[in-house]
């Protein structure tokens, strides 16, 4: 479908923060151009995981906070689509809903943003990194087991805020938003895949849609990026087989050359002293099949105790 021919009017849900609002802005700028006939007013909706933010995410829920509310709305009728980073989405979603294309993905690496410059492994022994993530900081404590964790919540801006006030001498964020806000210049180290692994879905924005909308999922489709899309399908299969989120240390990156796609996950334990590691490549038509059998080897490996015990934490 190459522009709407009709004048329709679609509400898109989004959260409130800059970088949601950015992203939605511009799938409404991509949609509306494509799509003459097209007119998207986004609609804001506050999460349970925008209110909550002295909590770290692993004690309040994971990552169904940041999508639950604006679900609700779509299954309610209130909105037709939905704009999420991938990485805020559960391995599982509801029934009636889908993700009607997935975007290309931006830088999926993470960042060091350090308020003197120095890179990670030139920080002094004891600085104080924050993040909220458990994934991000058992990686880190793997490296550099003498790192300060320090919890960190709320948006980039605020983020970045209490590094410059001396709150902590580094943060840990996502390069896709620091790149999507214009504020790559802030970027101290962007941190290899060997170092540290990204989330599920990081980098991807996800469409999502109720699954019987088929004129929405039509009007949406040319957004699809099919090399991100098998990536992250073969990512969120391994997640649905680990059955973790931001609860649980996992990470995982897929990439396509050619027709292979080769997936590297790994779970780590909170110390970041225990970690497994494995990697797997199929062809990309079996993105999903790739996914789920590298879950079901890092279960074997050793990963399920270490889940275990997290969980029962």
């Amino acid at each position: 479908m190459n522009g709407a021919t009709t004048q329709e009017t679609l509400r898109l849900g989004t959260r409130g923060s800059k970088l949601a609002l950015w992203q939605a802005g511009w799938v409404k700028s991509l949609l509306e151009e494509h799509h003459p006939g097209v007119s998207v007013e986004l609609v804001r909706i506050k999460t349970k995981g925008d209110k909550i933010l002295e909590v770290p995410l692993a004690k309040v829920g994971g990552k169904g906070l940041f999508v639950k509310e604006i679900e609700e709305a779509m299954l309610r009728g209130d909105i037709d689509l939905a704009v999420h980073s991938m990485k805020d989405v559960p391995a599982e979603l509801l029934d009636g809903l889908t993700i009607g294309a997935v975007t290309r993905r931006e830088d999926c690496r993470d960042a060091l943003v350090s308020r003197s410059g120095l890179m990670l492994d030139e920080l002094p022994a004891g600085a104080s990194i924050g993040t909220s993530s458990l994934r991000r900081s058992a990686q880190l404590l793997h490296r550099r087991p003498d790192l300060r964790i320090v919890p960190l919540r709320g948006n980039v801006d605020t983020r970045l805020r209490k590094l410059d006030s001396g709150e902590m001498d580094a943060v840990m964020l996502a390069a896709a938003g620091l790149k999507r806000l214009g504020l790559a210049e802030r970027i101290t180290q962007l941190l290899s895949f060997d170092l540290c692994l990204p989330a599920i879905g990081q980098g991807a924005i996800g469409i999502e849609i109720r699954s019987d909308d088929a004129g929405t999922h039509a009007i949406v489709g040319f957004l699809n990026d099919r090399p991100t899309a098998l990536a992250v399908a073969a990512e969120r299969a391994l997640l649905r087989v680990l059955a973790g989120g931001c609860q649980v240390p996992i990470a995982a990156h897929a990439e396509l050359a050619g027709v292979r796609l080769m997936l590297d996950a790994l779970v780590c334990s909170l110390d970041g002293e225990r970690r497994v590691r494995e990697r797997a490549e199929g062809i990309d038509e079996e993105a999903e099949a790739i996914g789920t059998g590298l879950g079901e080897r890092l279960l074997a490996a050793g990963a399920g105790e270490i889940l275990e015990e997290i969980i029962d934490l």
